[in-house]
C-alpha cells in the first residue's frame, strides 16, 4: 500500500515541524541518512514553499525521496457574542505582550494557508510524498496526486479519525499519540476529547482494528528503544520530531534550544495558535492557556509577531516552545547521527 515505506532503508520519518525548525538542510540530512525527510509547507507562501522544495531536490540526489506537509484549512467560524468576547479578551492580553517587545500584534483573521494553490504547485512539480495535518484530504485531491505517482498520508489522533481518513484512499496514516510535541493533528480543535488522550501504543492497536493501511507512529519517540516498541506494535515506521530539534540543521531558535535541554514539563495549549499543541511551559502559555478560544488561524496570526520578537530578543517567555514529552532525550548532534543511532539500535 505504501511503496515508500517498503523501500526505506531506515524506518524513520522526519516530522515537518512548521514554524521555523523545518529546513531544507534537516530534511536532506534525514533522507540521505536512509530515512524520509518531510518539509513543512504550512504557514509559508506558495513561492516560499516552492523555493524550499526546489532547493531540496539536488541536496538529496536524483534517487532521494522526501515529502511535503500541508495544513488542511479549518472552516471559517461564525462568532457569536460569547466567542467574540473570548477572542477580545485573548487579544487584549496579547496586546500587552506586543507592547513588551515593541511590536504590533498580528491581525486575528482567517485564511486557508493557500492550501489549494500549494496543491496546484505540487501537481505541477511532483514530489514523492504529500502529507496532511488537521483532517483527511478530499478524495479527489488524493486521486490527483496519485495520478502523478505521489503518495498521500494524513495524521490521525483517534480511531474515529482513522476510520474517516481511510475513506479518502490514502497510502498510509501517521498515528499521533498525545505524547507528541507541536500541533496535534486532530480533526477538531477540542482540548478535552478523551478519544485523543489514548497513549500511542494503545492507539496503534485501536487504529489497526479499523484499517489495514500501513501506520507511521508519532509521539514521544526519541530513541531506538521507543522506536522498537512501536514497530513491534505494528507500525511500519516511526516519525521523530523533537529528537531533531537540537540538531544543527534544524532552524530551532536559541531560547527554544535552551528549554529543550531542560527537564521542564510540557502542556497542551491553544494559547499560541487556537489549535491544541504541546509545548514546554513558559510565561505566555501559562497566562493564556485557560480560556484560549478554539480559533485557528486567528490566534496564530495574532501571536506570530510577538513570538518572533521574543525569540529575537533571546527571551523564551513568549516563544512557542513546541516539544514532546520526552524532550530531555534530544541531543545536539547532526541529524544523520540521530537516524544512524536509531538504525543501529534496531539491529
Amino acid at each position: 500500500m505504501s511503496p515508500l515505506l517498503e523501500r526505506l532503508p531506515v524506518p524513520i520519518i522526519g516530522a515537518p515541524m512548521a514554524g521555523g525548525p523545518s529546513t531544507v538542510q534537516l530534511a536532506a540530512a534525514v533522507s540521505t541518512a536512509g530515512g524520509l525527510g518531510v518539509l513543512a509547507g504550512a504557514n509559508l507562501s506558495v513561492d516560499a514553499m516552492g523555493d524550499r522544495v526546489q532547493a531540496l531536490r539536488p541536496a538529496i540526489g536524483a534517487n532521494g525521496v522526501f515529502g511535503v506537509n500541508l495544513f488542511l484549512p479549518t472552516a471559517e467560524p461564525t462568532l457569536d457574542a460569547d466567542g467574540r468576547a473570548a477572542l477580545d479578551r485573548h487579544l487584549a492580553t496579547l496586546e500587552t505582550w506586543a507592547q513588551r517587545y515593541g511590536v504590533r500584534r498580528g491581525e486575528a483573521a482567517w485564511d486557508d494557508d493557500h492550501w489549494r494553490a500549494k496543491i496546484d504547485w505540487l501537481v505541477a512539480h511532483p514530489v514523492s510524498l504529500v502529507t496532511f495535518h488537521f483532517g483527511a484530504p478530499p478524495r479527489e485531491v488524493v486521486q490527483e496526486l496519485h495520478a502523478l505517482g505521489t503518495e498521500v498520508w494524513t495524521t490521525v489522533t483517534s480511531r474515529a479519525e482513522a476510520r474517516l481518513a481511510a475513506e479518502s484512499g490514502l497510502d498510509a496514516l501517521v498515528v499521533q499519540g498525545p505524547e507528541a510535541g507541536g500541533h496535534r493533528g486532530c480533526f477538531t480543535t477540542a482540548l478535552d476529547d478523551p478519544d485523543q488522550q489514548v497513549p500511542l501504543l494503545q492507539l496503534l492497536g485501536l487504529v489497526q482494528s479499523v484499517t489495514d493501511l500501513p501506520l507511521v507512529a508519532a509521539g514521544g519517540l526519541a530513541d531506538a528503544a521507543a522506536v522498537a516498541q512501536v514497530l513491534s506494535a505494528g507500525a511500519r515506521a516511526a516519525q521523530l520530531g523533537t529528537a531533531f530539534l537540537l540538531c544543527p540543521e534544524a532552524g530551532t531558535a536559541a531560547p527554544h534550544r535552551a528549554a529543550l535541554a531542560s527537564d521542564r514539563p510540557t502542556a497542551v495549549t491553544r494559547a499560541f495558535s487556537g489549535r491544541p499543541a504541546r509545548g514546554i511551559r513558559n510565561a505566555l502559555l501559562d497566562e493564556l492557556t485557560d480560556g484560549a478560544p478554539a480559533l485557528y488561524p486567528h490566534l496564530n496570526r495574532a501571536s506570530q509577531p510577538i513570538r518572533a520578537a521574543s525569540a529575537a530578543a533571546g527571551d523564551e517567555a513568549a516563544v512557542a516552545l513546541w516539544a514532546g514529552e520526552q524532550h530531555s532525550l534530544a541531543h545536539a548532534i547532526p541529524a544523520a547521527d540521530v537516524v544512524r543511532a536509531v538504525a543501529a539500535g534496531l539491529h
